[in-house]
């Protein structure tokens, strides 16, 4: 545990309002240099029922956040492909549940805003020490330190199979826009996107950052979940097997150096995904190019697209009106 880590970590989570986020989120909190007030934090609290909390608890998800600031402090970019499947299988959520930011602000401000920090504070300059912005404590689920892994893991995730998760937390561009747009809701498209990018990035293209960014817009300004859903028909995922694997074993440690398995709620048909990836290649290979000059002066191509329509993705499916495992009957 980092030495500014909460000294007392509750037990189990609770729903911190984005207003006390607001109101007890200092400059010194950001910088790492103070901890939040966590007495007032906690009196701003609201609890869950009693049967909720029981697979709310804060350990596990401490402990990993530990060894992910200890594992990855030569390097702190590369921690999000180790943490998002991990933290997933760790705090097994519906989308639903997950679409609560109270939950995100309380791991932030009271569980782990030492990680917060740790990950995400800029470089320190002459007017002052760096910070962790405040959208990284509490804000929008693409932005948010936690909710932005947890929902990476989950729009990428191929029912149980984590590694497409992976080779989408390999570049920063692809959480700071392909995680953004409407389109990410529909599985295949997911995949799609998935794999291209990965083949990107394994031919070590230049400036993978900008090809990421072309082709998130392009994919997204030619169609809609609606359009490519008859283009590559998709399933709804196993609603029972989800509320199972919730409840076999939320709240409990992961595995460290394996790769988690998540819920076994149905794989994306493979004949859609290769319905759509010839027409994400074309689409990528036809994505307008701007030129920039480098540090040297020379012209170099970067990819530069129309701002894509970042209106977020869907945070709620059919499937999503399911009851959650402690309400069930």
């Amino acid at each position: 545990m980092s030495p500014l880590a909460p000294v007392d970590v509750p037990l189990v989570f609770a729903l911190l309002p984005d207003a006390a986020v607001t109101k007890h989120l200092s400059r010194g909190v950001q910088s790492g240099l103070e901890l939040p007030p966590q007495v007032a934090l906690a009196r701003a609290c609201v609890a869950y029922d009693s049967r909720t909390a029981e697979r709310r608890h804060t350990a596990s998800v401490r402990e990993l956040l530990d060894e992910a600031m200890r594992r990855f402090a030569a390097d702190r970019f590369a921690v999000d492909g180790w943490l998002a499947p991990r933290l997933h299988a760790t705090l097994r959520l519906t989308r639903a549940e997950a679409a609560d930011s109270r939950l995100w602000n309380h791991l932030a401000m009271i569980v782990a805003p030492d990680y917060v920090v740790w990950r995400h504070k800029g470089a320190d300059t002459a007017d002052g020490k760096g910070i962790a912005t405040a959208a990284r404590f509490s804000g929008p689920h693409y932005t948010q330190t936690f909710s932005r892994l947890w929902w990476a893991a989950e729009l990428f995730r191929d029912g149980h199979d984590y590694r497409p998760v992976v080779t989408a937390c390999r570049l920063q561009d692809i959480l700071n826009t392909t995680l953004r747009l409407d389109v990410i809701d529909h599985r295949p498209t997911a995949q799609a996107m998935i794999h291209v990018i990965g083949g990107l990035l394994d031919t070590g293209v230049a400036r993978p950052g900008d090809h990421v960014n072309a082709l998130s817009s392009a994919v997204n300004t030619a169609g809609s979940t609606l359009i490519y859903d008859v283009l590559a028909e998709d399933t709804e995922p196993d609603a029972d097997e989800l509320l199972d694997w919730i409840e076999a074993g939320a709240g409990e440690a992961v595995d460290w150096d394996r790769l988690p398995e998540g819920p076994r709620d149905g794989r994306v048909k493979r004949a859609s995904v290769e319905a759509l990836i010839p027409l994400f290649e074309e689409l990528h290979a036809e994505a307008p190019l701007r030129k920039r000059k480098s540090d040297k002066g020379d012209d170099e191509p970067e990819a530069s697209v129309p701002a894509p329509r970042l209106s977020g993705v869907s945070l709620s499916k059919p499937s999503d009106s399911v009851l959650a495992p402690d309400q069930r009957a």
